[in-house]
């Protein structure tokens, strides 16, 4: 049978599969994605009105200068980047243990998987509204609110984001503890490693793919978290600086750039789409960092 038997339909009607995914690509994100950056240097209520900045007398960067003098962007930058970190930790540390704990051999193992992964199947917001119940409820007994003391409100957000995504994180744990060579395992225990070592010398270096997946989603999503904090708090409770800016101090990044697009100003638009586009930025950076620092630490096997 010849070679190129198969290679010549493939190429001459490759196009017909290929068409429809890249056309639905370029019309749900490339086209949309290029757009919003246009948008970013425009001043407008609907995209059909949008006019640039500098055809209105104003600087092509105006919504970018807007967006950075913003003092409420930059709270719930620095508020997102240490949620970020503290659920990232948290989240790839339980998750590994709790997959090192269901790959023992334990009795009902496969049950627990199931429980464990259970609360990733609820939408974000559903457990927003779940949760706020259910620390209020506790709270109440202390006289206070989730919504009424910021620290209540970060570390609400980081129990509910654990809760969700741990069971998640722990499949692809566990699909990673599992592909670890049975022969590496038996040579460490011929050579008398100790289980710590085995775990740090062996087992860890060897997951290192699920590693680098598990803190890729972790951040990403640490980032982009809008619908769990939209529903739990709300950006909830606010404080008014000298200048009479507003500041929700638990607003993270989306909910920061939703409130700005939908804000009173008729101007906040364009400055929104500027948050935006930095917000893209910000993220695709480093998850593309992330993923070149951890990828370097994969073992080949």
């Amino acid at each position: 049978m010849k070679k190129g038997l198969f290679k010549n339909p493939l190429r001459r009607w490759g196009w017909l599969f290929l068409g429809p995914v890249a056309a639905a690509f370029v019309i749900g994100f490339v086209w949309p994605f290029i757009q919003g950056i246009y948008l970013s240097f425009c001043k407008f209520r609907t995209t059909s009105d949008a006019k640039l900045l500098p055809t209105i007398g104003e600087s092509l960067f105006g919504n970018y200068q807007k967006a950075i003098a913003d003092p409420s962007f930059i709270h719930s930058f620095w508020y997102t980047a240490l949620f970020a970190l503290v659920s990232l930790i948290l989240i790839n540390v339980l998750a590994f243990f709790v997959a090192y704990l269901l790959t023992q051999g334990i009795k009902g193992s496969n049950l627990f998987r199931t429980v464990f992964f259970m609360p990733n199947l609820i939408g974000g917001i559903v457990l927003g509204y779940i949760w706020s119940m259910i620390f209020d409820g506790i709270l109440s007994h202390f006289g206070t609110s989730i919504l009424m003391e910021s620290k209540y409100g970060f570390w609400g957000l980081i129990i509910l984001m654990c809760w969700q995504q741990i069971g998640y994180m722990m499949i692809i744990y566990i699909a990673g503890l599992q592909a670890v060579p049975e022969d590496m395992l038996e040579a460490a225990k011929i050579d008398g490693a100790t289980k710590s070592q085995t775990l740090f010398r062996v087992i860890i270096p060897n997951v290192m793919p699920s590693i680098t997946i598990c803190t890729f989603l972790s951040l990403t999503n640490g980032f982009k978290l809008f619908d769990q904090n939209l529903a739990l708090t709300g950006g909830q409770p606010f404080i008014i600086q000298e200048g009479g800016s507003v500041i929700k101090t638990t607003e993270m990044l989306a909910l920061n750039i939703f409130n700005t697009f939908y804000g009173s100003n008729a101007a906040s638009q364009g400055t929104a789409q500027a948050k935006a586009v930095m917000f893209f930025i910000l993220v695709a950076g480093l998850g593309l960092i992330q993923l070149g620092y951890t990828r370097k630490r994969e073992v080949q096997q």
